[in-house]
């Protein structure tokens, strides 16, 4: 299992917390992710076997988030 941790503007208010909770947990591969709320810090566990860092801030940007590492 790998970590990456990422930064998404839009996640310190509720609806996007709980957009992208719900975008990432129904990912196959992504294990667990913590957000935090102050400044939108993402720390996503998942299987190298599956996913890629370039696929997890693809897949969040896919909804329309930013990222940024």
């Amino acid at each position: 299992m790998q970590t990456t941790t990422l930064y998404v503007k839009e996640a310190t208010s509720e609806g996007p917390i709980i957009n992208l909770e719900s975008i990432l947990l129904s990912t196959d591969g992504v294990e667990r992710a913590i957000i935090d709320v102050d400044d939108g810090e993402i720390k996503i566990d998942y299987s190298e076997d599956k996913l890629s860092p370039g696929q997890l801030v693809t897949l969040i940007e896919q909804y329309g988030l930013n990222v940024t590492k």
